[in-house]
Parts: structure tokens; C-alpha cells; sequence
């Protein structure tokens, strides 16, 4: 007989995902097509087969695959895939209509802790819809919805790290501290429909009294935590199927650091002796706890009397209907043995819940004419059925112990009884001879192990039978995952307040994050590259390429800011390593636009602006998103005085990037140069704003603002460049010219001074200091300074020897030599 379809589809899929694991994404696009053959319409089908085309780099094949399913909107993953084609291939608008017809499927959804080496979540989480919802928003221009995406995806998920970075490229000023941290979100989504998870017992008791619910937390036995597990592993069978119960996360608490606040405090109790006891009284009315016996002696029979005497709450209690046991049957207590532990940690009996009235501290066991037990002290006592060992009880409890409804209670005693026949409908695996018996009108079902055991032995099989530390093991394993959240989260506190020191130009800051992490993080390449940057915005370039060459002796194969690495090449003019540089990452991969900017920058250093130009736009052809490139290549147009041309280039830079200030800053020079300072100063000023710890484009305006004799303004900017970076030289020259300028000789002394010793073989330097001490009245050091400015630049001897000549002349500054 022939297979069905759907079993036949089965093993289609199980084919596909086989291949999908072990990246054979060529046999898995033709079982995909196999199994879409079988299936046309149904939506896993079409899923895995657009993901096949997905994977194998044909996102319209993939796009076209998943459009109808997308657009119907009844499946999340044909959306999800149809929206990660929509935005590699520039159609967003597309991709944002079907996830946004999609979200109810997605939203509310979180897939944390389920992702293992063996297991993965079947759909996709709010976290990444939201974070793929975010990127094609953004990409649609639509940033104020971007950011809300964004936002939302780091609140379900603070591991959503592009998210966290695309908030950071756009300028979003952010607080890490509160954002890799366990937010409430997060810790809900930890326990939403992951059984045996973490905090999957917090939804269980969310309707209990938070302070009632600490206490009883806080007096657990070792044996309520089997089920706990490591939410990053999801395989790990829990001991048990106890449910923990909990408050609800809307309690206004943080109910994951409660919980292991609790375990902590049981260990507290543990190693106070408190598993020592050998009857806990009962502190807590929660009916849905189960409770281990272990093999303790059982003290006098008169002890029980203040232990029981607290009533517990009627209301509480949850009577199993199991075996024909009555609501107020107290079960006496039994010794348990070590196959009657193992048995209770695999199964999930259902539990005795004794009564109001069974818990009287006055109730006694009776012997069979009905008076009451006095407790014995001989091993023996007289008429006593014949005694079981030891042995046959221990062989019979695990046996016998399957067969009742509920494990026994912790808080009985242990005598002997008659074993009268009890029908087999009661319990029909057992033998019809030891079953327990009715006794003077008080009726109690006795355990199936309900065997004599002599008091003499009872030490031995305590002794032999020592009660398992399961609690400090489990509290041990909370610990541990507060630690290992509580490191990483920091780690990325770290990480990403350095991010976003450095996407807002705080080049300091963003170093002293990066240096606080730990030195094999420090050594990796992203952090490399990060640090290399941070220099290179502060235009240290010595000090960046340190970082860049670490960088490339650690991953040699990297394409990533390799194109900054050229550009610092390029400012230290180091034409041998860069045009190695180039060559290398051509030969490494010539599709890469990194690549072919170094290419192109090496040829601007010497100083081939065509072929440049060539290499410019060659990489701006491979990424059309490639500010950077756009950005150089107007450069290039200046160069060539083509400045139309420059325009053009630097516009489209800030199309692919709106906080692209360099591109702000090539339309500021181009405008300078044309005589249109008013745009120019608009421009200068926009890059400022995105960039205002750059000394560079604070001299810009000052010397725009010069140039409109706005001498008093422009001396503010001068003064905040030169506080920002006080070792450029250049930055410092201007400033004192514009003191000079305002008649401010005290304070322009002050800065040539500072400058002679910056740039002690600039001619330009020594020419205003003549200047400076002509004004002063000092003849001497005026016509000294002007001699070393005409022996440092012999081609402005013309204007040098008229400023000598005319130091016996009163004529206006002129300052011909320091344009």
C-alpha cells in the first residue's frame, strides 16, 4: 500500500531540515520543491522554501516564494522571511505591511531560553519581528516608528544588540544602564510557555498574596525545586513535576531576583541545621506542596501533640478523590527508602491534603479494641503479628509505592499492625495481605509499605538511608544563573555604553569603557576597531593605526572599517603600507567596497585623482549605501576643483547616511571656497551638531565667521577648538591671529609661545611673532623672528622683507603671511 501525503510530507521536511542544519542549502531547495509539490498550499511548505532560496543568497526568488502567504497574513514565519527580502531588496514598504498584518501572531511572543544545540523555536519572537520591523522602518525613513520598534525589541530581549546599535547610529541618546538589565518584560518572557524553565512557576500563583507567598518561599523543603532548570538549556529533563508557586510579575517586584533571594535563604536554613528536624511544623496554608518523608527515628509519641497543634486553613485544601481516601484522614507517616526517593522524583503522585480536624494534636493511633497506643520502648510488644525483616520491606516499598495516591505524610509514627485481606478492586496489583485495616470505628487506609519494622533496626536504615541534599544542589544552580546573567548583562552594560560614547563623538569616554573591559575582550577585533576609531575621531592618528595593525595581525581576512584604516594611512602618508593595504584586501576580496576605497585612497596620495575618482565609484556600485564612499569621492572633486561635482557627491552621502558629518563638512568647504559663507557656516554647523567634540569643524565656523569680520564670535569658536583638541597647532595659530587682530597682545603672547613650542619650524609662527612684538614696541625680537620666518620659507621673502622694512612705519596689520 502506498505512503499518504502527509506522511510522505513528513519525511520531506525532516529531509529539508537535515540539509538546512548541515548547510547543504542546494539539496534543501530541491527537497524543498519536492516537498512544496505535495503541499502547495500549505504555509511551512512555501516557509521552507523561500528560506532555502534565502539562504542561498536569491532573496527575489525567496520574495516572490513567500509574497502570497506574507500578504495573507495567517502564517508569521512566510511574513517574517518575506520582510528580511523586502529589505535587502529595498522594497520596505512591502515588508512592513505583512509583519504588521502578522502581529498577532508574533506579538507577546518570546522564544528566550529556547534555542539550544539540538532545539529552536518554530517562529519568531517579538524581539526580532520588532527588530526587523525597526530596520525596514528606518530604511523607509520613518524614524520616530524605527525607534519605537527598536525600543521594544530591547525590552523583550536586552540581547537584541543591533538593535541597541541602529538606536545608537541614529542618534538615539540612550541609557544602558537601564537597558541590559532584567527588565520586567524580559523576566516575563523568561517564563512565558516554557515549561520547566526558570520563572515558569510565576505564572502558577500569580492570585497568591505576595508577602504570605515570600514566607512560604523562604521555608520550602530541598524537594519543591526538583523542576527547576537552566532556561539556556531547555533539554534538561526537571527532577520533578512540582510547580513552585509565585507571585505575579505585575506585583511591582523583581520576581526572578526574589526567587533566587529565596534560595539563598534556604541554604541559610539548611546549613542552620535545619534538615535536621525531624518533624517541620507547618508554617505555610499552600496545599499544593508536596512533602518528602525521609527515614527519621520517630521520637515520642507525646511530642506530636504541640507540632499538629496548629490548624491549617480548610479553605486551602485539595482532597484527591484517589483510592477512596476521606477528606480529614490524616495518612500516618512510613519509613521511606531509597526506591521510594527515586520513585517520587520521576512521578507526580497526586497529593493527601490532611483536614482541619486531622491535624487535632491530640489524635493517637488505636490498637485494634480501640484504646489508645502508648508509645512502646521495646522492639517487640506482645501479640504482634509475626515481624517482616527489614530486607522484605525495603524490597517491597518501591513495588507497593506505585500503587498508591499519595506519598505519606512527614509528620506520623510508625507502629505495627495487623494486615487484614482488602479487596483487590482497591488495589489490584497488590497481593491481598498487607493492606491497612480499620481500627475501633476510625477508619484509616494505611500505606501499602505499612510493614512492621523492628525498632531495633531503625537505626540502621537511618544510617543506611541518609535523606538526599537535593536543595543545596538546586539553590547552588540559582546562584549560578544569577551570576551568569548578572556578568553578561554587565559585560554588555560595558559594551554598549562605549558604543554609545563613540556614536555621539565622545572619543574619552568610549576609551574608558573599552579599557574597563576585560583584557581577552579587549584583545578581540570588534574592540579593536572600535579603539582604533575612537583615536582617529580625536585625529590621533599615530596612536589609531597602533590599533589597526593590532587589529589586522589578529584577523588578517577583516573587511570591516578598513577603510578608516586608509584614511588614517593616507593622513600619516604612508604610501608603502597603504598601498599594500589596498592591494591585500583587493586580492582578499574584490566585490568589497572597503577594499576599493583603499585602493582609491591609495592613489589620491599620489596624488592620481582620476584613478581615485575610478576606485570611488566602483565601491559606491557595490554599496549604494556606502556613505563613506560618496563622501571621498567628493573629496577627490575638490581636488580637481570640480565642485559641482564634489556637490553632488557629498549629497549623496547624506542620503545613504543622515548623520554623516563629513559629507556636512565637504559642503561647508565647497561653499567657503565659491565665497558663500552663510551656507557654509550652515553646513559646518550641522556637522558640529552631530559631531561636537571635533576641533576641526569648530576652527571651520571660526574661520567662516573670520571671514565676515565676526572677529569677537569667531574667537569663542577658536577658543572652544583649541580647548577641545590643546595640542593642534594649527587650531592654536588661529586663535592667537585673532587675538592679535582684536588688539589682545598679553593673551596672543601667551599663545605663540605655547605655539613656538608645538611648531617650532613654522615659518608662518615666527612671521606673527614678529608681527606680535613690532606691536609691542620690541624692534630686536621682532626683526629676529622675521629673519628665522624668511630662513624656514625662502618664498615669502617678498612679503617677509616688507614687514621688516616697515617697522618704523605705523601701518595698519597686515597679515598677507598668515592667510
Amino acid at each position: 500500500m502506498a505512503p499518504n501525503i502527509s506522511a510522505i510530507s513528513a519525511q520531506l521536511k525532516q529531509i529539508v531540515h537535515y540539509h538546512l542544519d548541515n548547510l547543504s542549502y542546494d539539496n534543501a531547495l530541491f527537497f524543498a520543491e519536492r516537498l512544496n509539490t505535495h503541499e502547495r498550499r500549505s504555509s511551512e511548505s512555501i516557509y521552507l522554501l523561500a528560506l532555502c532560496h534565502f539562504r542561498l543568497g536569491d532573496h527575489q526568488s525567496a520574495y516572490e516564494t513567500s509574497k502570497g502567504a506574507a500578504y495573507r497574513g495567517n502564517d508569521v514565519s512566510c511574513s517574517y522571511i518575506f520582510a528580511q527580502c523586502c529589505l535587502s531588496l529595498g522594497r520596505y514598504k512591502d515588508g512592513i505591511v505583512a509583519l504588521e498584518k502578522s502581529r498577532g501572531l508574533w506579538s507577546g511572543k518570546s522564544s528566550q531560553g529556547k534555542h539550544s544545540a539540538t532545539s529552536r523555536a518554530l517562529h519568531p519572537d517579538t524581539a526580532s519581528a520588532t527588530c526587523l520591523l525597526g530596520k525596514l522602518y528606518r530604511a523607509y525613513d520613518d524614524k520616530k516608528k524605527a525607534i519605537g520598534n527598536f525600543e521594544e525589541a530591547l525590552k523583550s530581549n536586552p540581547f537584541m544588540w543591533d538593535a541597541f546599535t541602529a538606536l545608537c547610529d541614529m542618534g538615539v541618546s540612550v541609557r544602558t544602564a537601564n537597558i541590559f538589565k532584567p527588565n520586567d518584560t524580559f523576566v516575563e518572557s523568561l517564563s512565558a510557555d516554557q515549561p520547566g524553565g526558570i520563572l515558569s512557576e510565576q505564572k502558577e500563583g500569580s492570585g497568591v498574596n505576595s508577602t504570605e507567598h515570600q514566607l512560604k518561599k523562604a521555608s520550602l523543603r530541598s524537594g519543591m525545586y526538583d523542576t527547576v532548570a537552566d532556561p539556556f538549556d531547555v533539554q534538561r529533563p526537571a527532577a520533578g513535576n512540582a510547580m513552585l508557586p509565585s507571585t505575579s510579575l505585575a506585583s511591582g517586584e523583581n520576581d526572578f531576583m526574589v526567587k533566587i533571594n529565596a534560595a539563598r535563604n534556604r541554604m541559610a536554613f539548611h546549613e542552620s541545621g535545619f534538615e535536621s528536624v525531624e518533624t517541620p511544623i507547618p508554617n505555610h496554608n499552600d496545599s499544593n506542596i508536596p512533602r518528602i518523608s525521609y527515614p527519621l527515628e520517630p521520637p515520642q509519641a507525646p511530642a506530636r501533640r504541640t507540632r499538629n497543634a496548629q490548624p491549617i486553613d480548610s479553605g486551602l485544601m485539595d482532597i484527591p478523590s484517589k483510592m477512596g481516601y476521606r477528606a480529614g484522614v490524616k495518612k500516618p507517616h512510613r519509613f521511606q527508602d531509597r526506591a521510594h526517593d527515586d520513585h517520587l522524583s520521576e512521578s507526580n503522585p497526586t497529593l493527601l491534603k490532611p483536614s482541619t480536624a486531622g491535624m487535632s494534636g491530640v489524635e493517637r493511633k488505636r490498637t485494634v479494641s480501640g484504646h489508645p497506643v502508648q508509645p512502646r520502648q521495646q522492639p517487640e510488644e506482645p501479640g504482634a503479628p509475626q515481624r517482616r525483616s527489614a530486607r522484605i520491606n525495603m524490597s517491597r516499598a518501591a513495588n507497593t509505592k506505585a500503587n498508591t495516591g499519595a506519598p505519606t505524610a512527614g509528620n506520623s509514627r510508625e507502629l505495627k499492625r495487623a494486615k487484614p485481606p482488602v479487596s483487590r478492586i482497591v488495589r489490584p496489583n497488590s497481593s491481598g495481605t498487607t493492606v491497612g485495616r480499620a481500627v475501633s470505628g476510625n477508619r484509616k487506609p494505611l500505606e501499602e509499605n505499612s510493614m512492621d519494622v523492628d525498632q531495633a533496626e531503625v537505626p540502621r536504615l537511618k544510617e543506611t538511608y541518609a535523606p538526599p541534599p537535593l536543595s543545596k544542589g538546586v539553590d547552588l544552580e540559582f546562584v549560578k544563573i544569577e551570576e551568569t546573567l548578572k556578568y553578561i548583562l554587565e559585560l554588555l552594560k560595558k559594551f554598549g555604553s562605549g558604543y554609545s560614547a563613540l556614536s555621539q563623538y565622545r572619543c574619552a569616554d568610549a576609551l574608558a569603557f573599552y579599557t574597563s573591559l576585560p583584557p581577552a575582550h579587549q584583545d578581540t577585533p570588534w574592540v579593536l576597531s572600535q579603539m582604533g576609531r575612537a583615536y582617529y575621531e580625536q585625529a590621533e592618528y599615530a596612536e589609531a593605526e597602533k590599533y589597526y595593525k593590532r587589529l589586522r595581525d589578529r584577523a588578517p581576512t577583516r573587511l570591516e572599517d578598513m577603510e578608516v584604516y586608509s584614511t588614517i594611512l593616507w593622513f600619516l602618508k604612508r604610501e608603502t603600507d597603504l598601498s599594500f593595504l589596498a592591494h591585500e584586501l583587493v586580492d582578499l576580496s574584490w566585490h568589497s567596497p572597503q577594499a576599493w576605497c583603499a585602493l582609491g585612497n591609495a592613489w589620491s596620495l599620489a596624488r592620481e585623482h582620476e584613478q581615485a575618482l575610478r576606485c570611488f565609484k566602483r565601491a559606491t556600485q557595490l554599496d549604494p549605501k556606502f556613505a563613506y564612499a560618496f563622501t571621498l569621492q567628493g573629496h577627490e572633486h575638490v581636488a580637481n576643483e570640480e565642485y559641482e561635482k564634489a556637490l553632488t557627491a557629498y549629497r549623496q552621502a547624506i542620503s545613504a547616511d543622515r548623520r554623516h558629518y563629513n559629507a556636512y563638512y565637504g559642503i561647508g568647504r565647497v561653499y567657503e571656497r565659491l565665497g558663500n559663507y552663510d551656507k557654509a557656516y550652515i553646513h559646518f554647523h550641522s556637522a558640529s551638531v552631530i559631531n561636537p567634540t571635533n576641533a576641526v569643524l569648530i576652527c571651520c565656523i571660526g574661520n567662516v565667521l573670520e571671514k565676515q569680520r565676526q572677529l569677537v564670535q569667531a574667537l569663542q569658536y577658536f577658543t572652544k577648538a583649541t580647548e577641545l583638541a590643546p595640542h593642534a597647532a594649527q587650531t592654536r595659530y588661529k586663535k592667537a591671529r585673532a587675538l592679535l587682530a582684536l588688539n589682545q597682545l598679553g593673551e596672543a603672547q601667551r599663545e605663540l609661545e605655547i605655539l613656538k613650542t608645538l611648531a617650532p619650524d613654522e615659518a608662518t609662527v615666527h612671521f606673527l611673532l614678529g608681527r606680535l612684538y613690532k606691536s609691542l614696541g620690541d624692534k630686536g625680537s621682532s626683526v629676529r623672528h622675521f629673519t628665522i620666518a624668511l630662513n624656514l620659507d625662502p618664498k615669502a621673502s617678498q612679503q617677509i622683507k616688507e614687514a621688516i622694512e616697515s617697522l618704523e612705519d605705523d601701518d595698519s596689520f597686515d597679515d598677507s603671511m598668515m592667510a
